[in-house]
């Protein structure tokens, strides 16, 4: 009988350990540096506790964790109206981050479901404000009124909303159309207008060329004929200078002819006068003179 009481001492004992180390266990948490505790004594919330070692009291607190890291959430293809009654599916992302622990935990009950409801109801509201073409082309500003239209809710519950982008905006079919036509115009229009360009551009090349060959050809016909005027001036300037020689030899030579060798190279004249078939002969008056004073001489 004593054994056996002392068994069941013993484990009476062990189970009231594992008990105080359970309690010991549960009373304490590790609260890592992006996590808080919000912690609640007897049902009533005493705040947030964290990061590092969080002392809790058993059975009487309860700790509920929340994450401060930035969250991303997807809200999947939505289709709105817009202003001008064109259906149209969106789907974007949005970020948000938990300022405030304890609101995030008081305020709401499921923050996701709240959050995308929120953002489903909201997109709806921000597409139905504006017309297609708006839509279509500012994307920047339809995020800015996401953001601020989301963050306006989120706000009382303790969560900021950091961004929002939107991913996909799918217009309806006959829309994707036109638009694809419209892009296909455009693209034939860049390559003409491309394609123009490049003739205008070879013409003027070519332009370019044929004037820089024929101020060339100009330049060279200039040259060649200052050339050949130059030696033209040189050759008459070379033959003046041999006729100036010859008639500076002869006038020096006829310094030294005396009157009979000049009456004789009349004579010799007379008489080539003489051989032809003429039979008028005129005589200059100086041809007398040179008889007198050749017959004089003599």
């Amino acid at each position: 009988m004593d054994a056996g009481l002392s068994i069941t001492v013993l484990c009476l004992i062990g189970v009231v350990v594992l008990g105080v180390l359970a309690l010991i266990a549960s009373a304490i948490r590790v609260v890592t540096e992006y996590q808080r505790l919000v912690v609640f004594r007897l049902g009533r919330c005493i705040g947030s506790r964290g990061p590092g070692i969080v002392f809790l009291i058993p059975v009487v607190d309860r700790a509920v964790k929340v994450d401060l890291r930035e969250q991303v959430r997807e809200v999947p293809h939505q289709t709105s109206i817009t202003k001008d009654n064109a259906p149209i599916s969106i789907d974007f992302l949005w970020y948000n981050k938990v300022l405030d622990p304890t609101e995030s935990v008081l305020q709401v009950g499921n923050f996701d479901a709240a959050a995308q409801g929120m953002a489903t109801t909201t997109l709806r509201a921000v597409i139905g404000s504006m017309m297609l073409d708006d839509v279509l082309s500012e994307r920047e500003h339809i995020n800015n009124m996401l953001r601020t239209r989301l963050d306006e809710v989120t706000e009382r519950w303790g969560v900021k909303v950091t961004n929002v982008e939107i991913r996909e905006i799918i217009p309806p079919r006959e829309v994707q159309d036109a638009m694809n036509r419209q892009m296909s115009a455009e693209r034939i229009r860049r390559a003409v207008v491309t394609e123009s360009t490049g003739a205008r551009e070879a013409a003027i090349n070519v332009a370019d060329g044929d004037k820089q060959s024929a101020i060339l050809r100009a330049e060279g016909e200039k040259q060649s004929a200052i050339l050949r005027a130059e030696g033209e001036r040189q050759a008459l300037l070379l033959r003046a200078e041999g006729f100036a020689d010859a008639l500076a030899r002869i006038n020096a030579t006829a310094q030294t002819v005396d009157q009979r060798t000049m009456t004789l190279q009349y004579f010799e004249t007379l008489k080539s006068m003489g051989a032809g078939a003429s039979t008028k002969y005129i005589f200059p008056l100086e041809f007398t003179n040179f008889l007198e004073n050749f017959a004089g001489g003599k």
